[in-house]
Formats: C-alpha cells, structure tokens, sequence
C-alpha cells in the first residue's frame, strides 16, 4: 500500500468575522490588552474590506491546487491547513494528522522569505503539536523560496499586469513591498531583509526595470514602541510625490495571498495618499492561486517529499 504523505499548508489567519477580532488580536499579542483605540481601528479596517479576512478560503484553495498536481505524479499526498494565530490552529492540525496515521510530512509556511521572527515561529508550533499530543510525524519543512524560479517569474507578471495598466511611454515607477518586522532583526543577523533584497533585484531584472525605475518599501508595520523597518509604504510615495513621481505600480512580493494588509493597508490607506496627491497608483492582483505560484509550491513539496521516500 502507498504511503501518503501529508502536506501542511500555513499560513498567518485571520478572524472570520468582526465578533472575532478581539480574541484574534489577543493571540497576535500573547495575552496582552488590546487599548479600545487599536481595536477600533483594526475594526474599523476589516469592516472596510468586508468585516471578514479572506485568508482561509483562499489557503484552502491554495493547498487544494498545489496537492492536485502533487498528486499527478504517483504519490499519494493529503492537504493540512494550519493557522498560526486562528483556526484551524497549527497544533490541533497535526493531532488530526496524527490521527489520520500520517508518518511523514511537508510542512510550508505560505510566505516566501524566512525569519526567526515569522517562518521559525510556525515550525516551533508544529513541533509543539507533536508534544501537546505525544506523537510522532517525521516533519520536512521548507523554510524559503524567495528565489524560486516560477516564484520570480510570478512576481515579474504582476509588474508587467500593472505596468500594462498605462500607455506607452509613461513615466511609471514600480514599488516592491513586503511587511515590516522589527528593526532588531538586523543586529540578529536574520536573513529576512537580505533575502527580500535579493527577490526585488530578481523582479526587477526580469521585469526589465532600469535603476531609478523601482524602489523598495515596507508596509503594516506592528504598533510597538521599537523601532521597524522603513520606509513605510505611505511615506515612500510621497516621497515620490516630492521627486516628482505622479504614476506608481505597487507590487507586493512578501505576501501570496490578499488579507488585510493588502486589502485595507495598500488598496484603501495607501491608495488615499496617493489620490490626495494626485498620483495614480495601480496594485495588480494577488498572487492566490496563481498557476506560476501554485507549481512552485508543488516543486518544493515533491523534492522534499522525495528525501522522506528514500
């Protein structure tokens, strides 16, 4: 009989409706009280793109295409989700795979770029599953892909999508962009920002940009008191603005998929910095299921898979 792999599929989550936010939040900040003024802003923002995170529908989506042509190829491969701050929780995720008789498995973080301060963190939490619940799973995790090949080429669609949003020969500046962490990361010798770094230079080769054509940003930076990295997306474009800049191509290459800090931190907030200056700014889709994004997934699970099968 052929063994089936599991494949966990994780991602950050988000709440499911308004009424959830306040036990959301208090995952994110370990316990801490959330002060009524940041829960009425955060509130305010998820009622702006629907009351809701389309997270998970779109995680499960993601996890249902790229095991699909997974399991095209002969082994037998069954799709997990977990969610780091909501349900389905990581831990109680791998009891079901422990439950199901899954021996070994793929673990991949939904995000491209690793940090100790992001990517370790859900491994901690699929290792901690295995304790909560006394079983044993040989775990492959994949810790990033911010140079894969069809991620890249993904990515250089989405410049060349908004791009094509403008005529030809109009002054256009692309603005690559990935959430913020703290600054602290740096003196930890993370490989976080360099690996961001070394996708955006990718892009922006295989887009064809010209130096001075694109810049890079962060966005969604956390509300605590240290210092993050910069400089924040709302900032960086007027600081276009001031240069003279009026035609921007916001590209988010830290995300795959749409939740909130898109939806709200980019398409409404940013977008409104940018209209009360004058400018146009154009954000292309999301990744989501991409098919480009979908066989980079499925390339990085069968080779790790294929470590477990010898």
């Amino acid at each position: 009989m052929t063994e089936t792999i599991g494949v966990l599929f994780m991602a950050y989550g988000g709440p499911e409706s308004l009424e959830d936010l306040p036990g959301y939040l208090s995952d994110i900040r370990h316990g801490r009280t959330t002060s009524k003024e940041v829960l009425e802003e955060i509130t305010h923002n998820y009622a702006s793109i629907g009351g809701k995170s389309p997270l998970l529908g779109i995680t499960q989506e993601q996890a249902e295409k790229a095991t699909a042509l997974l399991n095209q190829n002969g082994v037998k491969y069954k799709a997990y989700l977990g969610m780091r701050h909501w349900a389905p929780w990581i831990e109680e995720t791998v009891r079901d795979m422990l439950d199901d008789g899954i021996k070994k498995a793929v673990a991949v973080v939904l995000a491209p770029h690793y940090s100790s301060l992001s990517v370790a963190k859900y491994h901690q939490k699929v290792k901690a599953g295995l304790e909560m619940f006394h079983g044993q799973i040989d775990f492959e995790f994949i810790e990033s892909y911010h140079d894969h090949p069809k991620y890249i080429q993904a990515m250089v669609n989405r410049v060349k999508m908004g791009l094509a949003q403008f005529a030809e020969g109009e002054d256009v500046h692309v603005v690559l962009s990935a959430h913020s962490l703290p600054e602290r990361i740096i003196k930890m010798g993370d490989p976080y920002q360099d690996q961001l770094f070394e996708s955006a230079r990718l892009i922006a080769e295989g887009a064809g940009l010209q130096e001075g054509q694109w810049s890079w940003s962060y966005q969604s930076a956390g509300r605590s008191p240290e210092p993050w990295l910069g400089p924040q997306l709302e900032d960086h474009v007027t600081a276009l603005h001031e240069k003279g800049v009026r035609n921007v191509v916001s590209v988010v290459i830290g995300f795959v998929s749409d939740h909130v800090e898109i939806l709200y931190d980019i398409d409404i907030k940013a977008q409104e910095v940018a209209k009360a200056r004058g400018m146009t700014l154009v954000r292309p889709p999301s990744l989501n299921t991409d098919s480009l994004y979908m066989e980079t997934l499925a390339e990085l699970i069968g080779e790790k898979a294929r470590g477990l099968l010898e």
